[in-house]
């Protein structure tokens, strides 16, 4: 797997001329599971890493469950962890947006705010195929039918190149604790 994320490295150039880099984590399987692939090469490609965690404020005791996951598991790596907790019902209401929306704007802001050259998020090969079935669903044109790019601006994606089951192998034989958000057990 880390071989894996390595070829997606060098293949799309995500880390050229990069010195820092904020994760995007969740404390999910794909967020635990990018984030101490990337512990580990950080010497290898000369990185600093900085964790970046968004409580949402929608989920209650679980969503601090999640926090204080990601934030132990940062503990652990030796890696600095930012939390940021943000009401996004509240200010979704407040925008006028829905609160995946909100979220959405809310933990982009976040990783931004950590300073660093670039962020990673977990998004995998499994998430850019439900994106292109989506789109083509709804109709689109060849954009559309692209899926998630593995950079675009400031953001990359390590794990483009992976699917859900070889992040979910990769966490049972690393023994890396995740947790699994309510939320995305249900079609809202």
């Amino acid at each position: 797997m880390i071989c894996k994320v390595k070829r997606t490295i060098e293949k799309y150039n995500l880390l050229d001329g990069v010195g820092s880099l904020a994760v995007g984590v969740s404390g999910g399987a794909d967020s635990m599971c990018l984030l101490e692939i990337l512990s580990k090469l950080k010497d290898e490609y000369g990185i600093i890493l900085k964790a970046v965690h968004l409580n949402h404020n929608i989920r209650g005791q679980e969503a601090l469950r999640d926090q204080r996951a990601v934030e132990e598991f940062c503990q652990k790596l030796g890696i600095e962890c930012l939390s940021y907790s943000v009401d996004i019902p509240a200010l979704a209401k407040e925008m006028g947006i829905g609160e995946e929306e909100c979220g959405r704007i809310k933990r982009y802001e976040c990783f931004n705010d950590a300073g660093c050259d670039v962020v990673a998020t977990a998004h995998t090969l499994s998430d850019s195929i439900e994106t292109m079935m989506f789109n083509l669903i709804r109709g689109t044109g060849l954009k559309g039918l692209c899926g998630i790019p593995a950079k675009r601006d400031n953001i990359i994606r390590p794990l483009i190149e992976c699917t859900r089951s070889e992040i979910e192998s990769y966490c049972k034989d690393n023994k890396i604790d995740y947790v699994t958000d309510s939320t995305n057990l249900t079609d809202d």
